[in-house]
């Protein structure tokens, strides 16, 4: 291949160039993003970025040398608009094309956001100007934060908006957050760490309209309680960005549908990160961006599949000064049992067990234990042995 063309540039996109690189590709190499930063890292945005404790020289996933060894065009600020039948080309927002050989589409999702005309101080959290515009409001005098979804996201950011000393409500369409993930007594234990922190969490509604004229003053709830709000943040997950890819030969099915390998329908297009629906599911964490490019990259050179990558999934986050971290897979069923420390405490190691073998972990600040679990969980295509 002569020319390669990575279309994203965040943490995806980087790791794609790197193993491109790394793998002894040296041809040709275009990196496109529609943001004009460079790339940056995007989970301190919701935590230590807005409390201030990370300035931006704080987020660069790479130095000038680094990416400077990756020999790589830099397209940044434009938006890909549309790949070419054959795959073979890129059309931009500026008017120009980039053909390419292989192409890796690493273009990542966009925040859902609420109906309804926009509000000053209604904010979604994604990039960093995202980050930037959150950050000015939050700096001021104490505001009425209310924050819509506690997901990973929401609840990150009320803990930040607690941190700076601001009075903050969580709304969660679900009777508990992260409900899905972790199941009933797992996810009652994570909604005690709002309460910890005297934040109200109101669960089982949702939004009915945002109030105001120009700026927001309240969250009015289907319910019909009305929620005075100086600053709203939405975070009701994202949708992956492949707008761009209607009409092209790729299959689109909730994010770009690849095979196992993270091949498309075009052997020469691979995806990868939150944009990529991998052997039939799509993974927003930070390790799929980061694992899932070397093997993509080895299949794109091969021109296909030789290789798979279904890792055992992993997600962290840190609210109130609790990180907590799961892993592996919780099964219809499963039942969950704590193995050490306290959930009263809020340090503890828990186990998801499927007839008497694990399948995976969840653990609040207990950072060793569950990576020791971890790795067990990752070594085998079979469960770890219960604990």
């Amino acid at each position: 291949m002569r020319t390669i063309a990575i279309v994203g540039a965040s943490l995806a996109g980087l790791y794609s160039a790197h193993a491109l690189r790394d793998q002894g590709y040296d041809g040709r190499l275009v990196i496109i993003g529609d943001e004009a930063h460079r790339p940056y890292d995007r989970p301190p945005l919701s935590k230590d970025f807005l409390t201030g404790a990370v300035d931006e020289g704080g987020l660069a996933l790479a130095d000038a040398e680094e990416e400077a060894e990756l020999e790589a065009e830099w397209l940044l600020g434009v938006h890909a608009r549309g790949l070419d039948a054959g795959g073979g080309a890129i059309r931009l927002d500026d008017g120009r094309t980039v053909p390419a050989d292989g192409v890796v589409v690493a273009t990542g999702a966009s925040p859902r956001r609420l109906p309804g005309p926009a509000l000053r101080g209604v904010h979604t959290l994604r990039t960093l100007d995202d980050a930037r515009a959150l950050h000015a409001e939050l700096t001021g005098p104490r505001a009425r934060v209310v924050i819509v979804g506690a997901g990973f996201i929401g609840s990150e950011v009320a803990s930040s908006c607690v941190a700076l000393g601001h009075h903050v409500t969580v709304v969660e369409a679900a009777p508990l957050p992260l409900l899905p993930q972790l199941g009933e007594d797992m996810a009652t234990i994570c909604a005690g760490l709002h309460a910890d922190r005297g934040v109200e969490l109101v669960t089982g509604t949702g939004v009915a309209d945002l109030c105001g004229t120009d700026a927001v003053t309240g969250v009015l709830l289907a319910g019909g309680r009305l929620l005075p709000a100086d600053v709203v943040v939405v975070g009701i997950g994202a949708v992956p960005n492949t707008r761009w890819l209607e009409g092209s030969p790729l299959a689109l099915e909730g994010g770009v549908l690849c095979d196992d390998g993270c091949v498309t329908t075009l052997p020469q297009v691979v995806a990868v990160g939150d944009v990529a629906r991998v052997g039939g599911s799509r993974a927003e964490h930070w390790t799929s961006a980061m694992e899932q490019p070397a093997v993509a990259v080895r299949n794109l050179l091969a021109g296909q599949t030789v290789e798979t990558s279904r890792p055992s999934p992993y997600f962290w986050s840190d609210q109130y000064g609790v990180r907590i971290q799961f892993a592996g897979r919780r099964e219809p069923g499963s039942a969950v049992r704590i193995t050490e420390g306290s959930a009263d405490d809020r340090s503890f190691l828990a186990v998801y067990e499927q007839e008497g073998v694990v399948t995976a972990a969840l653990a609040m600040n207990r950072p060793l234990p569950f990576m020791r679990l971890r790795r067990e969980l990752a070594r085998s295509r079979q469960p770890a042995a219960a604990v």
